[in-house]
């Protein structure tokens, strides 16, 4: 079997002095290779053909048959990585807390530890008749959360 460790290196290899990053490499038993990047700008298919073709030089068909499949992190799946609450900040994305909590907001900011998004949240001020819409921010560490995603907004 194809190791993961080894693909990795790979991918990292191609992905020097380039802005893409590596969000995932799957393998399964049946060695069907699975490669996700990402890139702040998008993923161009004709780079997933070069990195497809840099990987498949590094590997030997004749000492071990493999599927390889390389493309982007999918649009509306749960962020992998850091680096994707990185590119996403300024988006609105929908965070599920690990208590069940749905979250919808602005992803104000990210470091390698937690990241904030901004909610809108109604409050009825004292005094007042009618509440409120306010924006409140709301920091979260990754391993308080079950998934983050990019809302694709149609509006």
């Amino acid at each position: 079997m194809i190791e993961k460790n080894f693909i990795t290196n790979i991918v990292e290899e191609w992905l020097k002095g380039k802005d893409y990053f590596l969000v995932d490499v799957g393998i399964d038993p049946g060695n069907k290779v699975t490669i996700e990047i990402d890139h702040a700008e998008g993923v161009w298919i004709e780079d997933c053909v070069d990195l497809s073709r840099f990987i498949e030089s590094k590997l030997d068909r004749d000492k071990e048959d493999f599927e390889l499949e390389v493309g982007s992190a999918g649009i509306g799946q749960p962020f992998k990585v850091t680096q994707q609450y990185y590119i996403h900040i300024g988006n609105e994305v929908e965070t599920m807390t690990n208590q069940g909590e749905k979250l919808t907001g602005v992803l104000k900011d990210a470091d390698e530890a937690r990241f904030t998004i901004t909610v809108k949240k109604k409050i009825r001020p004292e005094g007042s008749k009618r509440p409120k819409i306010v924006d409140e921010d709301i920091t979260l560490n990754y391993q308080d959360v079950k998934y983050t995603k990019y809302l694709i907004n149609f509006k």
